[in-house]
């Protein structure tokens, strides 16, 4: 199982701490597999975006009207972490629906 998120995530670093046998990929230093990010994409639509990041609120109007994909290759910060890969299957957040699905209520 691929937690994809940030090392200094401090909800990334409770997923990785709950779900045994997983690891997390710093996607703002390795980036996302080719496809995964157009997966969940279509999966979670505008979810995908964190709009109450710092990162958003620093964006020019202008850029946050931008398209959802590049923005996100652009800025990696601006996903809603963590992206949880379990075999193909996508979750995206750690709220308790995605704890119980994974087995770390």
């Amino acid at each position: 199982m691929k937690i994809y998120g940030l090392k200094n995530c401090d909800t990334c670093r409770k997923a990785l701490k709950q779900l045994q046998d997983s690891v997390l990929v710093d996607i703002r230093a390795d980036g996302m597999p080719d496809g995964l990010l157009e997966a969940a994409h279509a999966q979670f639509g505008d979810k995908l975006v964190n709009t109450r990041s710092t990162t958003w609120r620093g964006l020019s109007e202008a850029e946050r009207a931008g398209e959802p994909l590049q923005l996100l290759r652009a800025h990696p910060a601006l996903m809603k972490r963590p992206l949880i890969d379990r075999d193909g299957e996508l979750f995206l957040g750690w709220d308790q629906n995605t704890k119980s699905a994974l087995g770390a209520a």
